[in-house]
């Protein structure tokens, strides 16, 4: 009879023979950075969760920095939005300023900008509106020149969210011709249109004001175009690729570590951590517990980087 138990039997023997391990070096952490002054604004829908305006970022990056995580992923939430979100390649613009900030102050954290137009335009959605559609290559320009701003302003990577086809190719051809060739582009390149994002747009002021994004994100009964889209991104230059949701979507993250040797990042998004936090705070789950069994899933499952609202709890609970 095989004996798999012998192997169980303690803490340190599981922990000799563990397959999945956890680094540090592997978490991001998000952070929302709203434009004003003295500003710390709780979320309601994200316990634990935090809008700063730039002056009162330290308070938060004192506790990212010294945690030694890789970085973070900034959401900017501007004062000014309109149809072309123009806040957005607005070279003084919130997300700037933060970019800035944490480069010239906390110089060893790497600054992941998310580019997208959802935070800054008038009506919500990713991309420009014509005549109430979502149109495409008009877009691509504007996601282009937000690129190169934020290249500018220091952003380590660049992670385009919108899902317009070709924009990773227009963001690539941008950053060359600007002088940044060498800034890496982490493409959110298989992102489904799921309801687990409701609570993040209470944190980043962007649900849509007419219909919804299943024009252009992804169907979630679809798994075999996720794998297409992920091969366009890399053929259009990417250097890392993204799956979002993680925790609904294990399987896309598996098959992408299967097919493809880049580097891949899965962003636990705002939906799956708040479910977490409410069972917790209900007690009807322990929260540690279920926080790094997830985590370990997602790693299991073939992430390199997991972007994630639990980042800072996950390093105390590593080293407690």
């Amino acid at each position: 009879m095989k004996r798999f138990r012998r192997l169980r039997g303690s803490e340190e023997l599981r922990r000799l023979v563990r397959e999945t391990q956890i680094y540090k070096s592997s978490l991001i952490y998000p952070i929302f950075v709203e434009e004003g002054e003295d500003i710390k604004k709780p979320v309601d829908s994200m316990p634990g969760v935090f809008r700063y305006s730039p002056d009162r970022l330290s308070e938060l990056l004192d506790e990212v920095s010294a945690s030694k995580i890789s970085g973070v992923l900034v959401f900017g939430i501007p004062a000014h939005k309109d149809a072309l979100g123009s806040s957005a390649y607005d070279d003084n613009g919130v997300t700037q300023q933060a970019i800035s900030f944490i480069k010239n102050n906390y110089p060893k954290l790497l600054v992941i900008a998310d580019v997208c137009l959802c935070e800054y335009t008038d009506h919500g959605h990713c991309g420009v509106v014509h005549e109430g559609r979502i149109v495409n290559d008009e877009t691509l320009p504007l996601l282009a020149k937000t690129a190169v701003s934020f290249a500018r302003a220091g952003a380590d990577i660049i992670a385009p969210s919108d899902m317009m086809d070709g924009r990773v190719a227009a963001i690539r051809e941008a950053l060359d011709s600007e002088g940044f060739s060498d800034t890496p582009i982490m493409s959110y390149s298989a992102k489904y249109a799921s309801g687990y994002y409701s609570p993040f747009r209470d944190a980043a002021d962007s649900a849509p004001c007419f219909g919804d994004r299943r024009t252009y994100q992804m169907d979630p009964a679809n798994g075999k175009e996720a794998l297409r889209e992920i091969a366009d991104d890399i053929s259009e230059g990417a250097d890392i690729v993204m799956v979002k949701p993680a925790l609904a979507y294990l399987d896309i993250i598996h098959a992408a570590r299967e097919r493809f040797d880049l580097p891949i990042a899965a962003y636990n998004v705002s939906g799956e951590y708040s479910m977490v936090k409410a069972a917790a705070q209900a007690g009807w789950i322990d929260e540690r517990r279920i926080v790094l069994e997830n985590i370990t899933a997602i790693k299991r499952a073939g992430a390199d980087i997991i972007i994630t609202y639990h980042a800072l709890d996950v390093v105390k609970w590593l080293e407690g």
